[in-house]
């Protein structure tokens, strides 16, 4: 029998930083269990440069990395989803489209490493926190027995995972 593969949406406004950090996370810490997309409301059309660099320092793929909007993933013939999280408040605000499959939601909220004024070394350290908890909250998503939980436990696991419970 082959095990089903989870498709999971991260959005934010931009799709530069969190949401891109979390794609790639998923992707490689979900062991093809997971395939993971990013997406946002307002994409800003490009990946954040810091992102990309600390991504490339961890030995991610960055080639395939996109700044895209969520009206992609409402479109016909996209894969249909099996969760949506949002990633920062803006985004976790905002009225979705539908998206195919009828996905479960939860907002995984986190302060924008992008926003983050001050040195360089500030910088690369607020985008290497971000994939910290980021990192965190996915383990502890991926380690969940979903085929064993009834929707509204899966749906209380998710909401705590983004509470950082």
């Amino acid at each position: 029998m082959t095990e089903k593969t989870y498709n999971v949406l991260f959005l934010c406004t931009g799709n530069s930083a969190r949401s891109i950090l979390a794609e790639s996370a998923l992707n490689r810490l979900g062991r093809g269990r997971f395939h993971a997309y990013s997406a946002g409301s307002y994409p800003r059309g490009a990946v954040n440069p810091y992102a990309l660099d600390l991504l490339r320092r961890q030995n991610y793929p960055v080639d395939a990395l996109r700044s895209k909007s969520w009206d992609e993933f409402a479109a016909p013939g996209a894969p249909e989803l099996d969760f949506v999280f949002t990633v920062c408040d803006n985004a976790a605000g905002e009225v979705c489209p539908i998206w195919p499959g009828q996905p479960m939601t939860a907002h995984w909220g986190l302060p924008d490493p992008a926003t983050v004024e001050g040195s360089e070394a500030e910088k690369r350290l607020a985008f290497a926190d971000t994939m910290r908890l980021l990192h965190n909250r996915i383990g502890s998503f991926v380690s969940l027995p979903l085929e064993s939980l009834d929707k509204l436990s899966l749906q209380n696991r998710l909401r705590a995972i983004g509470r950082g419970s």
